[in-house]
């Protein structure tokens, strides 16, 4: 007789000598549930902090006006580098011309707790990269937490990544707001000139070639997203700089129907740009 069986009434039944091998299967399944609970769980934790590091670096970028309401006009997102004076944002970001008369400036605005608590500050345009549509402004004062750059030729398709910014921030007001996506792409791309005279050698040898590659992301920008900086989930570090949103449809459409493609131009050629302009990163 097989040990691991007796028989009662004729009928064979399993005493259980193979229940331990289901038990372990079963525990090792739930172990391996758990594990995954308590690692996804972790994830998120870590995400939440790096978030909660990266917001106070990031700022509105507009002009400020002190005589018409409201005084704060918002133009895009910016975020502060170097030693934490130094603001990043797109160069289609600042306005073509200001106010003289009216003492219009361009300026960034602190988000606070409400609308009334937020601070607004001059900032001085110091370099401007339109091939790459990058700007760097500089303010006075108190400076503010920095982020850190990452060599972007380290960035992989598939790889995720965060966006903070003001999505329709002249709407939703001064209020960060963080998305999620994934690096879907790494491909060249043209920045299109504002007009002929900007259309130096170098330029044109780049939009015959094809040779400035972006980021193309799965993750869906809005107006006022321009001059986000997307950025590793772990660490915080920047890898590019929403560059354009290609929305179908109106502004309004945006807000329940938002569609298009989201580019962000590597952070080497934010590089670049501080090197140009003798700033220490």
């Amino acid at each position: 007789m097989n040990p691991a069986q007796t028989h009662c009434r004729g009928r064979s039944i399993d005493t259980g000598a193979g229940v331990p091998a289901r038990v372990a299967a079963f525990v090792a399944a739930l172990v391996a549930a758990i594990f995954v609970s308590f690692a996804t769980a972790a994830q998120a934790a870590n995400i939440s902090d790096t978030i909660a590091r990266v917001k106070p670096s990031i700022v509105a970028v507009g002009t400020f006006e002190r005589t018409r309401s409201p005084q704060f006009q918002f133009r895009g997102t910016g975020f502060a580098i170097g030693d934490g004076t130094t603001i990043v944002t797109n160069a289609h970001v600042l306005p073509g011309a200001l106010d003289p008369a009216n003492a219009e400036v361009i300026a960034i605005l602190l988000p606070g707790p409400g609308n009334d608590s937020a601070q607004a500050r001059e900032a001085k345009r110091i370099a401007v990269d339109r091939s790459s549509d990058l700007a760097l402004l500089k303010i006075d004062g108190a400076p503010l937490p920095p982020l850190k750059l990452r060599d972007s030729s380290t960035v992989r398709e598939g790889q995720y990544v965060l966006m903070t910014g003001f999505p329709i921030g002249a709407v939703l007001g001064p209020f960060p707001a963080t998305h999620r996506g994934m690096i879907s792409s790494i491909t060249p791309i043209a920045i299109p000139q504002g007009n002929a005279a900007e259309l130096k050698s170098a330029v044109v040898r780049r939009l015959a070639s094809g040779s400035f590659k972006v980021f193309q992301l799965d993750a869906t920008a809005y107006p006022g997203n321009s001059g986000s900086p997307i950025y590793d989930p772990d660490t915080g570090e920047v890898l590019g700089i929403v560059n354009m949103v290609l929305v179908k449809g109106t502004k309004e459409a945006a807000l329940t129907n938002p569609s298009g493609i989201t580019y962000a131009v590597p952070s080497s050629h934010l590089e670049d740009l501080l090197k140009s302009a003798k700033i220490v990163k």
